[in-house]
């Protein structure tokens, strides 16, 4: 994914630039990462996995944990930020502990990820319309009507369930809940 940034330059003409060539050799990428880590399905895992992270100053975007085909295994799958802290030394330190089985570091541009969220939002008579039509737009789901609320299903990337977001804040948004992100290697890998 190229970023532009406008850069603006004498008399106001904004000059595109792109992101990558503001970063400085030798600093952090930035990259988001996507580990995939396979554990016993065993009391406590989660709680070891996630204060590793939190001990190393790393900050957890999502985390989303469920079963295997084998109901001995489970999956976490979490993303987070390369940039404050180099990954590296983490995960070796992940594979330190005993539950924990197996660790991938996903690259974004090989991986198919999806998050589901669901938005509860005021609709009323004059305005159900046009949430309706947002949700086909998107291809959602409404999954729920009462007199005065809508409850609307999204599964997407991350970016679509923002830009959703952003569409049906105006019209009333009470209340939000996100999965966080899954995601799976392309192809046969």
């Amino acid at each position: 994914m190229c970023s532009v940034v406008g850069v603006m330059m004498e008399a106001g003409t904004p000059e595109l630039v792109k992101l990558e060539e503001l970063r400085v050799p030798g600093q952090l990428s930035g990259r988001k990462h996507i580990l995939s880590i396979l554990v016993e399905n065993k009391p406590g895992v989660l709680a070891r996995i996630a204060g590793l992270f939190a001990r190393r100053g790393f900050n957890i975007d999502t985390l989303a944990v469920g079963p295997t085909d084998d109901p001995d295994i489970s999956r976490v799958t979490l993303t987070l930020d390369g940039a404050v802290h180099p990954i590296g030394q983490v995960t070796k330190q992940l594979h330190k502990l005993i539950n924990v089985l197996k660790i991938r570091d996903m690259e974004p541009e090989e991986t198919v990820a999806r998050e589901m969220a669901m938005f509860k939002v005021s609709s009323a008579v004059e305005n159900r319309a046009e949430i309706i039509q947002f949700a086909e737009i998107f291809r959602a789901k409404i999954i729920d009507v009462s007199r005065r609320t809508m409850t609307i299903e999204v599964t997407g990337s991350a970016e679509k369930i923002e830009a959703f977001e952003r569409m049906i804040r105006p019209h009333g948004l009470i209340e939000m809940v996100r999965t966080g992100e899954i995601a799976i290697v392309r192809g046969s890998a």
